[in-house]
Formats: C-alpha cells, sequence, structure tokens
C-alpha cells in the first residue's frame, strides 16, 4: 500500500505575534491565542507561492536523498496561483536550477507536472492522484506532492488573525516510510456552496498598483456560513469513510488514535471533529442515540429537538443563501452542546486527545490553507520521536476540507518504521529565528509596500529575481516572474 515517506517545510522568515497585533488593533489577546494561535507568517519582498514551493522541494530532496531522476510525478497543490497556465512546471525549473549549482543530475524529463486547486483542499487531491500514479503506470517511480500557499485577508476583517504563508513537500512511494494511505476505505464529499469563500478575478478590477509587483489575493468570505459549510462537508466525508470501516459507525471515534485535520485557525478542527461524532452518534443504534441523549439532557437540551437538528438529511445550505440565513449558525442546539462538552472527561477522549498530537507546535505556523493539513503530520511526527512515543501501527486520519465545498477523510496507519524517517522532518529548522514585524513593517508587507522593510538575506533558497514588464511584437513578459537560486553562504 503507497503511502508518505517523507515530509519537509519551509516558512518565510518574517513572522507577526498575535499578542502584538492584539495591541495594534485593541483585540483581547486571551481569546485570540486560545481560538487561533501565537502567530503567523508573512510572504517576504522576494518570494511568491512558487518559490515557497520550490524551497520546501529543494529542502525535502535534501533531506530524504531523493534521486530526482526518479521521480516520476511533481504535482503542485495551491490556491494562490498567480499564474493562469503553468505550476508545478515552474517549480520544477527552480530545482533543476538549485540539482545543477549542487553538479546533481536533473529532475526527469518524463516528470509529469500537474496542478491542483480547490481552495485548501488542493494538496490533498494531488497527494490521492500521486498515490494512484504509483499503484499504476508509476510503479517504481517516486512522487513529490508540493501544498504550497499564502493565506491573506484585508486589514480590520475577521479573518486578518488567521493568515499564514508557507509550503510543505511530501515524498510518496510505493514502500512509504511514514505512512501508508488505504484510499480503498476513504471518504468523499462535494456541494456547491455558492458564497463560501471565492477568489473571482473580478477582485482585481479596482486593485491598486502594488510596488512588489504582485496581486493581492484576498478571498471573498462569510465566516459564519463558512464555519456551517466546514461541519456539514466534514461530516458527509466521515459518513462515507465509516461505511467503508468495519468498526461500528459511534466506536471509530474512540478507535483511531490520531487526527489531523484542516486547521485555518486552532479551535476550527475541534468543532469539527467533535460534530462529526455527534452526527456519528445521531445516526447510530439504539445505544449510540441514548449516549446521545445523556448528553442533551445534562446540558439542558431537549434531546428530539437536536435529533431534528442533525439526524439525517443535510441543511440545504444553498437555500440558506438564498433565503438571507447563511449568516446564521445551521447547528444551533448541536453547537450549544459543544459548548457543555468542552467542560467533561468525555471531551478530552474523544475529542482534544485525538487531536492533541502537533497541535501546540501548529499554533506559530499561521493558516496555510493546502499545507496545513501536511504541516500537522509533520509536527505530529516530531512530537512523537521527541517524546519517544511508540507509534508504529496506529491508526490515523487524515480529515480534509477545502472550501466551494468538498472534503476527504483518509485513513492511514504509521509505518513500522518511521521514526528515521520523522527524524529527517526539518519542522523547527523551518521555524528558525524569524524577524518579527513592528504595525509598520506588517502594514507595508501587508500591503505590498517591501522597500519600507529590509530582506532578511536568503541562504540556499529561492527567489523572485524580477517581474517581466517587457510588451513588444517580438517579444513579451509582462507578469512573468524570473526566479534566481541563491546558494548557502
Amino acid at each position: 500500500m503507497p503511502g508518505i515517506s517523507g515530509l519537509a517545510l519551509y516558512l518565510p522568515p518574517y513572522r507577526v505575534q498575535l499578542a502584538d497585533w492584539c495591541e495594534w488593533n485593541d483585540q483581547p489577546w486571551d481569546k485570540i491565542r486560545n481560538v487561533v494561535g501565537r502567530s503567523f507568517r508573512m510572504r517576504g519582498p522576494e518570494q511568491s507561492v512558487y518559490t515557497l514551493g520550490a524551497n520546501a522541494a529543494w529542502r525535502l530532496i535534501q533531506a530524504y536523498d531523493i534521486d530526482p531522476r526518479e521521480v516520476g510525478y511533481l504535482a503542485l497543490g495551491t490556491e494562490s496561483s498567480s499564474d493562469n497556465s503553468a505550476g508545478a512546471v515552474i517549480v520544477k525549473g527552480m530545482l533543476d536550477d538549485a540539482l545543477a549549482a549542487h553538479d546533481m543530475p536533473a529532475m526527469s524529463r518524463e516528470c509529469e507536472v500537474p496542478e491542483f486547486k480547490h481552495a485548501c483542499l488542493g494538496g490533498v487531491y494531488a497527494m490521492k492522484a500521486a498515490l494512484r500514479y504509483l499503484a499504476t503506470d508509476g510503479a517504481g517511480r517516486k512522487a513529490i506532492v508540493v501544498c504550497s500557499d499564502i493565506a491573506e485577508y484585508e486589514r480590520g476583517s475577521s479573518g486578518e488573525p488567521t493568515q499564514g504563508a508557507g509550503a510543505v513537500a511530501i515524498l510518496l512511494e510505493a514502500e512509504p516510510q511514514l505512512l501508508h494511505v488505504d484510499l480503498s476505505r476513504a471518504g468523499s464529499a462535494s456541494d456547491y456552496r455558492m458564497v463560501d469563500f471565492r477568489k473571482p478575478f473580478a477582485r482585481f478590477r479596482d486593485q491598486s498598483p502594488r510596488t512588489d509587483g504582485q496581486m493581492q489575493d484576498l478571498p471573498v468570505f462569510n465566516g459564519r456560513y463558512s464555519t456551517s459549510c466546514y461541519v456539514d462537508a466534514t461530516r458527509h466525508a466521515m459518513n462515507a469513510m465509516l461505511a467503508r470501516q468495519p468498526d461500528r459507525n459511534p466506536d471509530y471515534f474512540h478507535a483511531v488514535d490520531a487526527v489531523f485535520m484542516h486547521r485555518p485557525y486552532h479551535r476550527m478542527p475541534a468543532a469539527g471533529w467533535a460534530m462529526a461524532w455527534l452526527f456519528a452518534l445521531a445516526d447510530g443504534d439504539d445505544a449510540a442515540r441514548a449516549e446521545l441523549r445523556e448528553y442533551c439532557t445534562a446540558a439542558d437540551i431537549d434531546p428530539e429537538a437536536l435529533f431534528a437538528e442533525i439526524a439525517g438529511a443535510a441543511p440545504d445550505m444553498r437555500r440558506r443563501v438564498r433565503e438571507g440565513a447563511s449568516g446564521d449558525d445551521a447547528f444551533p442546539l448541536a453547537s450549544l452542546l459543544l459548548r457543555h462538552l468542552r467542560r467533561t472527561d468525555v471531551w478530552d477522549r474523544v475529542v482534544a486527545g485525538k487531536l492533541s498530537l502537533g497541535s501546540e507546535m501548529m499554533r506559530d505556523l499561521g493558516n496555510l490553507y493546502t499545507a496545513a493539513l501536511p504541516a500537522w503530520l509533520a509536527a505530529g511526527f516530531v512530537q512523537a520521536a521527541e517524546d519517544g512515543l511508540d507509534l508504529a501501527g496506529q491508526r490515523w486520519l487524515a480529515l480534509g476540507y477545502g472550501s466551494g465545498d468538498a472534503a476527504e477523510a483518509l485513513p492511514m496507519r504509521v509505518a513500522s518504521d518511521w521514526r528515521a524517517a520523522a527524524m529527517r522532518i526539518n519542522f523547527h529548522e523551518a521555524l528558525g529565528t524569524p524577524k518579527d514585524l513592528d504595525h509598520d513593517q506588517y502594514a507595508a508587507l501587508h500591503d505590498g509596500r517591501p522597500a519600507a522593510l529590509q530582506p532578511v538575506p536568503a541562504h540556499d533558497e529561492f527567489v523572485v529575481d524580477h517581474i517581466g514588464e517587457i510588451d513588444r511584437p517580438d517579444f513579451r513578459d509582462t507578469g512573468i516572474e524570473y526566479y534566481r537560486y541563491v546558494a548557502a553562504s
């Protein structure tokens, strides 16, 4: 069974401490720390989604001694593309430059280079395609999936503290060293949700020119509606996966050893996982429904009203938009029950305990969109290796989500010899010693005025050298990024 053999991260060195951000914006630090996290990273003056991805892939090749000629599949998962034609092949070109600088062979000319786009789920879709490649016409080869994104939100918006930037590269092989991924028991879900979280080109019509030459990729989103969509989509992906599992549906939530989910901010995965558990109880047998009734009674909630809200058919999310109810919680009673359960022992067993591995380390990454889920997997392995945990044979679950609306539930099993590969994950090195931004520096970088910031020197990485501006009949390169590899000093 093919799966994951290696993980490598790249984070830009520019950091915003959320404690500072709260002071700048008169926001409650205790709430932001508990709900969102501690800090987030920002794209630097000479960086783009493609340099972030190439830097992660270059670190993967170095850390795992990958022969580039053996890589037959290089995929890019992102929702931050600035080129609507090329994608992964741009990363491949940069890697070839670094390989040449180190007198190493180039990537194979036979390597496939697709890009996958579906909001934060693009990387998971790329990984599934890579696994299918390894099981079919790519037998005997290696695959690399690069998840790279830049999460930007308008200053003053509710999404501003959930920004982030970074990339994770994933090595996949037929005989994996970290995780076996069982696609035969995976679950998928999708449903069009209209205004959940979108990036229409209309956003760029009146955008003021930036001195860094980039376009600002601010999404159109509706926060409360997006949360309801997240809960509903993960429920359906879980239902599809649970139908393929040998466990009785609610039992799976106790049996799985660790859970890793798309992570837009710190508290969202716990809410999504707990909701999926409540749905499984509501749709379960008499014993499961009796258990849910006990929780309702303890929380002073009418059990039958809760069953009417969450059992059986899902809410029509598009109708809620048409009726002007998109800003309302689609699951108000279930949300109320979760607030009660957070104070009980069962929350520690079924929710917090399952989501704990690597979770604390993720508080300093911010929202990485497609890279958030694989970054959490990396953090989990690093923590386990440092704590001396025995993971061999454990059942893990990766639950991905992409606004728009889709979700994937991937059952995994930890490889018996996982520790050696986990020790190569560069999580702490990627965190590095970042440059903390003050308010003026943050505003300048956010708004595309990088001249106000002294760049951190590049080191064994790729940068944007310049952006083309030529528009002649005999040659055109307007908007095309040119890249440069900066060797280690």
